[in-house]
């Protein structure tokens, strides 16, 4: 299991020393969708250079030109773009075409997918690395979390690893964690704690590392 820290709306700066509080608790950096609106594929870059260690995944949901924007965001450094379950399957496997071109990886991100269970089983069959169950952000004050989403999609997926995320908590996490999940996404839980080296080495604490140990 891999711990992900969704950086979304702090400054490159900001995150340069969130992740150096954290390292070796994070296992996958995060450019968020507003990071990437606020400054494009730079934060990419750098991550990728001052922390060679971690995956550096581009939030970018591509919805179209498939092929064409997964390539700008390997081609940055990113090991792991992301592209919308809603989108047409020529733009998913577009950006599976560029992912394997470039020996890099592919996650769906299934926000507001209509038929989760039907989507996810034809995503599965289309090559990609791992589906995301996704929790929006305006929804998650409703209190609605992404288990169920999670367990509907474990039980559809053959080929992918499962991923989850939105509004994941202390709380939350061993829930999660026990229906099984490859990656699990945590944003704001970590970006605004009092102390974020602890808490992400908490978060860390409770996912199952290789081998089934915890």
């Amino acid at each position: 299991m891999k711990l992900q820290a969704a950086l979304d709306t702090l400054t490159l700066e900001e995150c340069l020393t969130l992740l150096e509080e954290t390292r070796g608790s994070i296992d996958i950096a995060e450019v968020g969708t507003p990071f990437v609106i606020e400054e494009g594929m730079k934060p990419v870059r750098v991550f990728k250079e001052k922390f060679p260690e971690i995956e550096v995944l581009a939030d970018v949901k591509i919805m179209d030109a498939g092929e064409y924007e997964a390539d700008k965001c390997f081609e940055a450094g990113a090991d792991i773009c992301t592209v919308l379950g809603v989108s047409n399957n020529a733009t998913i496997e577009g950006v599976v075409k560029s992912a394997r071109r470039h020996g890099k990886k592919v996650m769906v991100d299934m926000i507001e997918v209509p038929d989760l269970a039907e989507r996810a089983k034809e995503i599965d069959a289309m090559g990609v690395d791992y589906i995301c169950v996704h929790t929006a952000f305006d929804v998650q004050k409703t209190g609605k979390d992404p288990l169920d989403e999670l367990r509907v999609l474990n039980r559809v997926i053959k080929n992918a690893r499962p991923a989850v995320a939105g509004g994941v908590k202390l709380n939350t996490i061993d829930a999660i964690v026990d229906e099984g999940a490859e990656i699990i996404v945590v944003g704001g839980f970590i970006c605004n704690a009092a102390d974020r080296a602890a808490t992400a080495k908490e978060l860390k604490k409770h996912l199952k590392q290789e081998g089934g140990t915890e």
